[in-house]
């Protein structure tokens, strides 16, 4: 085998496997194998973009490539790479931490694979040490970073539901920093890859144990309250709860017909949820159960009550819909089937 090809795999097959790894561990498949290879593909074009606007600042504007590499590759790279996590996050597709790192870390690891290959015809040295040092120190620091980026912008988003500026920062700042110190080159580069190796995978197995343990809680307390609620809403009886009563309330500040469109999107809300909780109990038991084909459908409705009920009215209504967040992440559940 020749040497630029061993180079190539030396330093792509960690981060591959890092990947895989993430994926294999997400016990409840929450990303499809189309969304991983969508989000591959997503860090491949922001990488050609980057090294676009990299040949228009170190040529056309004749910017020395160290100060750029240290400065303001961090915050091209980054704010490229978080594109697709955010806009997910933005279009509430990502449902827990587990799903928003392998998104995060699939971008990630799009963009360094470019990046690896780019610098393999670049540079001559084809010594296995320092193509196993960029892929067990740059392609990692890539993956790791973009994930951090989408991990905690889906926490701040469970805090702040809506705001997005909220599930862009801190992570995407906290992105930008670490990248730069990287470039900066404090540390030896072999130092700096151990470091690496060491610090991402200790962050994601923290992010995987709070991810399970809240994804579990979310299954075994939800689901009773989730079945409780639906019952009473199908049986006449809501009014007679805290629910009901608040909901009485708000005709006070609202028309019937939207208190109506409340009570209507609420109960779509609860069945959705378990049914996306049936799904994901199924598919970590090893089935695959068919597509949703109602789900289309039920998305239309959803959008139609919600543009009815008015953002106003979404906020007076969000106490009772603590996995609204979710919405849109449970009919992409249902809708992908196994």
């Amino acid at each position: 085998m020749e040497a630029p090809v061993v180079a190539a795999i030396v330093s792509l097959l960690p981060v591959v496997l890092f990947l895989g790894g993430l994926v294999y561990l997400d016990s409840y498949k929450l990303v499809t194998l189309r969304s991983v290879l969508l989000a591959l593909a997503a860090g491949v074009v922001a990488a050609a973009i980057a090294f676009g606007v990299a040949n228009l600042a170190t040529g056309w504007l004749r910017m020395s490539p160290d100060p750029y590499s240290r400065y303001v590759a961090p915050v091209v790279e980054e704010c490229l790479k978080a594109a697709l996590p955010v806009w997910l996050l933005w279009k509430k597709r990502i449902g827990f931490l587990v799903d928003a790192a392998v998104y995060g870390f699939a971008v990630g690891t799009g963009f360094a694979l470019v990046e690896n290959v780019s610098y393999l015809f670049t540079v001559s040295d084809t010594n296995p040490l320092l193509w196993l040092v960029r892929g067990l120190g740059t392609a990692l620091m890539h993956g790791g970073v973009t994930a951090m980026v989408a991990v905690l912008g889906r926490s701040m988003l469970e805090r702040y539901p809506g705001n997005i500026g909220a599930a862009v920062f801190p992570g995407l700042p906290g992105a930008i920093v670490i990248h730069s110190i990287f470039n900066h080159f404090f540390m030896s580069p072999v130092v700096s890859a151990f470091a690496t190796v060491v610090g991402v995978p200790a962050v994601m197995a923290v992010v995987f144990r709070f991810s399970e343990k809240g994804t579990q809680e979310w299954l075994g307390v939800g689901f009773d309250t989730d079945q409780n609620l639906l019952e009473m809403i199908t049986t006449g009886v809501l009014t007679e709860t805290h629910v009901g009563q608040y909901l009485q309330t708000l005709q006070e500040r609202f028309s019937g017909e939207v208190v109506a469109d409340m009570l209507c999107l609420l109960r779509l809300q609860v069945e959705l949820s378990i049914r996306a909780k049936a799904v994901m109990l199924m598919r970590e038991a090893g089935f695959a159960p068919d597509p949703d084909p109602e789900v289309r459908e039920k998305l239309a409705e959803m959008e139609f009550l919600e543009g009815s009920i008015g953002k106003t009215g979404m906020l007076a209504l969000h106490p009772f819909l603590p996995a609204a967040s979710r919405n849109r992440w449970q009919l992409e559940l249902l809708g992908a089937g196994g």
